[in-house]
């Protein structure tokens, strides 16, 4: 039998990494379209679509070409006090990327991932996070959720405004 070599064609994989930094970008876009937050100015802001569940868009602080938010409900943890679910956001305009540094569904990522995880299990998580990010995103456009339906409702309140100094990765 004759021998017939077969080539194998190699599709260039996307790394987890490369899977993150596209999740970014994705999570800019939608962001952008939706609430255009680039240009705001510290404060509390908040979309109200009549359904009884106001969503919250605090910019916690604004930089140079950063901004770091909190998306939220207007809804609390009764244990903490703290807006749950919530997502601390940094809004990279230069690099028009948006990254979700963490989450706040009724546990700290301390909790979820422990206090020295593996970085494997640091890309895992950011992928996770992000990814809800970019679906809870697409459900609020989905609702109704927009420019258009969002309002400034004044500046933060001091102890969130000094809690923004804590939002780190």
């Amino acid at each position: 039998m004759p021998h017939v070599a077969t080539r194998i064609q190699r599709v260039p994989g996307l790394s987890r990494f490369g899977w993150l930094m596209a999740l970014y970008a994705e999570n800019h876009d939608l962001l952008q379209r939706l609430f255009e937050p680039g240009d705001m100015a510290p404060g509390c802001y908040v979309s109200r679509i009549g359904d009884g569940l106001d969503v919250r868009l605090d910019v916690l602080e604004r930089h140079a070409y950063t901004s770091e938010l909190r998306l939220s409900y207007g809804l609390s943890d009764p244990v903490t006090g703290q807006p749950d679910p919530s997502a601390y956001l940094r809004l990279y305009r230069d690099a028009r990327q948006v990254e979700a540094t963490h989450c706040y569904v009724g546990r700290r990522w301390q909790d979820v991932i422990g206090m020295y995880p593996p970085a494997k299990r640091v890309v895992g998580h950011r992928l996770r996070m992000n990814t809800f990010l970019g679906k809870w995103l697409h459900y609020l456009a989905e609702r109704g959720h927009g420019v258009a339906t969002l309002a400034f409702e004044g500046p933060l309140p001091p102890h969130d405004a000094q809690r923004s100094g804590t939002v780190h990765r």
